[in-house]
Formats: structure tokens, sequence, C-alpha cells
């Protein structure tokens, strides 16, 4: 039986407080997963509309910015190359700062200021001794093996959401809302598999999963389509109706998706970054309130997602485990405890995210950003940037 909507309601506001309660705690701990420093490389604020600055220049090499959010929303700051995500910061509550370390190689780029709406400033980078470096020390020989099995993964998942989303839009057309849910549960589940490379198709992520608090006209905004749309129609307004093109449009960008990670460049330098950004965006963009906010499943997301982490985690240990057995070990101690952790707040039976207690994310956020800095480490034990 489904939650009357005032249920519905009163569980979206009690993961509000929920999430403006641990924000401290949360800041703190992805600052420490990030390596924050005490003089970052740039300051950029954000404001309601723009950037300041707007216009960045710096050389090549490992850069880091401190990101602070000078608006009334929660942001996501990211650097682009052309539709591709280089790296981001998610869930910068307002009043609130996030350090970003990122290697950079020359060439121009944008970055995004705020609401999705706004417009985006410019980053160059130009030639140095450091960039120069870091681009000889990267062996492909090695990796030959991983990136292999990373494509025939990506491939794989890529495929089930495609076969997820037809299940999901196939229940919307026949108006069954308990079956619906169900698929919209499971249809989430793939693409959080392969979401460390996703992510990173700029143009794709804005349709497959735009959050309502990115937007300017949140729920009622035309850009707020794909997963969380479909999602808000079927939990929070308890029906199947109007949804018909937003699954459409989710099936026909999953398809999209599915080609492009057929065909996108992996290299090693991508392959190593990945998890341990991947494993701290959840730290910030996820634990703090959840992304699920209508449906309450997001422990089931992190299920997913902490699997998508664990494949390029044993992919790279492939690598490290010959030269550096001890970071092997760690990085695998790491991971059983994160889904250690994850397995027995699932195993408390919380009805929805929104009733996990913030000690049990503080754990939890605190396991994956161990997970994080361990594979940090891995750049140089490899013996590349």
């Amino acid at each position: 039986m489904s939650a009357p909507p005032k249920t519905i309601h009163l569980a979206i506001a009690g993961a509000a407080l929920l999430a403006v309660a641990g924000a401290g705690a949360f800041w703190y701990a992805a600052r420490q997963g990030a390596g924050a420093q005490s003089a970052a490389d740039r300051l950029v604020t954000v404001n309601a509309t723009s950037c300041e600055p707007n216009a960045i220049t710096l050389p090549g090499g490992r850069r880091s910015f401190e990101i602070v959010n000078a608006s009334d929303r929660p942001i996501e700051w990211e650097i682009l190359d052309g539709v591709m995500v280089v790296a981001e910061r998610e869930n910068i509550a307002p009043g609130f700062r996030s350090t970003l370390e990122v290697q950079l190689a020359p060439g121009e780029y944008a970055i995004t200021c705020g609401l999705l709406s706004n417009p985006r400033g410019t980053l160059t980078v130009t030639q140095s001794d450091e960039a120069a470096a870091a681009a000889s020390e990267v062996t492909l020989r090695k990796f030959l093996g991983p990136l292999s099995e990373y494509r025939v993964y990506l491939v794989m998942q890529g495929d089930a959401a495609v076969k997820a989303a037809g299940a999901l839009r196939d229940a919307i057309a026949a108006g069954d809302l308990d079956a619906a849910r169900q698929a919209w549960r499971q249809a989430r589940l793939p693409y959080r598999r392969i979401e460390p490379l996703a992510y990173r198709f700029s143009d794709l992520k804005e349709r497959i999963d735009a959050r309502a608090a990115y937007l300017q006209g949140r729920e009622q905004d035309p850009g707020f389509t794909g997963y969380h749309r479909i999602e808000y129609g079927l939990f929070a307004e308890g029906s199947t109706q109007g949804l018909a093109p937003f699954a459409d449009g989710l099936l026909a960008d999953l398809t999209e998706l599915a080609a492009r990670l057929k065909q996108a460049p992996l290299d090693p330098g991508l392959l190593i970054e990945m998890p341990a950004d991947s494993a701290l965006q959840i730290v910030q963009g996820q634990l703090p309130q959840g992304e699920n906010l209508y449906a309450g499943n997001d422990l089931q997301d992190l299920g997913a997602s902490l699997e998508g982490i664990g494949k390029l985690a044993g992919l790279l240990r492939q690598v490290a485990a010959q030269v550096d057995p001890a970071l092997d070990a760690a990085i695998g101690q790491d991971l059983q405890a994160a889904e250690a952790r994850l397995a027995e707040i699932e195993a408390q039976g919380h009805r929805t995210y929104g009733d996990v207690p913030p000690a049990a994310r503080d754990a939890l956020a605190a396991e994956l950003t161990q997970f994080s800095q361990d594979l940090r480490k891995l750049q140089p034990a490899i013996g590349m940037n």
C-alpha cells in the first residue's frame, strides 16, 4: 500500500532537517577526504548568478580549488571539457566551502557556476613542466587488462540500464503505480554502478539525473527530467499520470549513454581517478540528505554505487598488488568496511533514508572518506599522475 501524500511530505521535510543538522559533520569529512589544504591554488566564490572570478588561468599540473557557496541554494561546481566532466564537487550548502583537487592538462575548459541556468565561466590551463612530466609518466601496458575488463563492465551495465528503463516505461504506460514504483527502484541500480564514468557526460547527466534543488524552478522547472522527475510523480504525487514523455525521454537518453560508453575514451589516468572521486561524491552529495528525496530508497542505491566503485577498485588493485601490497590490502579492507557499515544500516530496517540517524550516516561517511584517501595513494604508488 502506498504512503499517503501527507506522510511523504513529512518524510521529505524530515530529511531536510537532518541535512541541516548533519551538514557540518559531512562537510568536515568531505574536506578531509579531498585532502584540504590551508591555501588552495585558486579561491572561487559562487553567488546567485555567477562565479567570482569568472575567468581563471593556471599552469597545468595537480591544482586545488576552494569553492565557496555565497548563494542561498546548494550548488555543484564542475570543470568541463566540452560535454565531459573533468571533476566536480556536489551539494555545497549555502555559506559552506569545499576543496577540489584535480590533475589538469593544458587546454581550455568551462566551469559551472551554481544553478544549471547560470552562465558558465572559463578555465585556461597553460603549459608547464609539471604537466609535461605527468603526461610522460603514464604507461599503458600495465593497464591494458583493467581497461579492457572495465569496458566490458560498462557495456553490460549500460545495456542493463536501457532494459530496466524500458520496463519502467511499460509500467507507466500501463498505468500500474505499484509496478512502476518497483520498476523505478530497479532502473536506478545499473545506472548507479556505471555512474563513475556516466556522470562525466554532462549533457546527458543533466537530463538523466537532474535534481530539483539545482534548477531555478525546482520541481516545476522544464529542465526537471529523468529519474528524479519520474520519482517525483510516482512517489510524491502518487500517480503515473503525465509521466509517459519523461519515461520515453529517459529511455532515449540511456540508450544514447549506452552507445557512448561503448566508445568513450578510457585511459589509465581516468581509471585511477574515478573510484576515489566517486567515493567522495557520495560523502558530499548523497549521504547528508539523500538523492531520492521522494522514494527514500537511497540505501539500495548506495549498495549499487559501492558495487560500481568496488569493480574499479578491484581492477586497480591488480596493478597495485605488484608494487605496494600493503596499499592493496588497505584498499580491500576499506571496501569491506564500507560494505559492512552499509549492511549494518540496512539491517536496522529503516523505512526510508530519512529515518537513518545522523550518527549512522556519519559512520558510513567516515568509512568512505578513508576509502577515498587510500585510493588517492594509488597514483604515486603505481608511478603516475
